[in-house]
């Protein structure tokens, strides 16, 4: 068994508070349909998003998608929230993996908050330039079911 430096921890350390942030800033981002920020949180070409929306490579395919299909209405904002836990980060030098929970919550009766879907997300993550930005991150419902991930058909949007 290797005993690791005290630098290669204290980096595996900011790393794990860097993906922590990041996913933190996707959920912020995609609440407050800030498409343009969102989209930066990707990978610039190779970047990817897999979902029940569609599919999108490169993080201006992944804006339009996100603007086309959720939209930036203003007016909508604070009706819907993303919430996440349960993160599990797999480092592999400059690369990494996590999988997060989530759960969407819609505004319900009597303005009470319910929630509507629960999932997971599994990440590919990247290193570039000394910020981590998600290579892949496919969203997966599991609560209901998200029958178009589950049979591994992409949507044609």
């Amino acid at each position: 068994m290797q005993i690791q430096g005290l630098e290669e921890r204290l980096q595996q350390l900011e790393d794990r508070e860097a993906i922590r942030q990041l996913l933190v800033d996707y959920g912020r981002c995609l609440d407050q349909r800030d498409f343009a920020s969102f989209s930066k949180l990707f990978a610039e070409k190779d970047g990817e998003w897999i979902g029940g929306m569609g599919n999108a490579k490169g993080s201006q395919s992944i804006r339009k998608l996100m603007e086309e299909s959720i939209g930036t209405n203003g007016a909508l904002k604070n009706t819907s929230f993303h919430l996440f836990s349960n993160e599990t980060i797999n480092l592999a030098g400059s690369r990494a993996t996590a999988t997060t929970k989530w759960v969407f919550v819609v505004k319900g009766d009597a303005n009470r908050p319910q929630p509507a879907f629960m999932g997971h997300y599994e990440d590919d993550l990247v290193r570039k330039n000394g910020t981590w930005k998600f290579l892949k991150r496919a969203v997966y419902a599991d609560i209901p079911t998200d029958d178009l991930l589950d049979s591994g058909k992409k949507s044609k949007q």
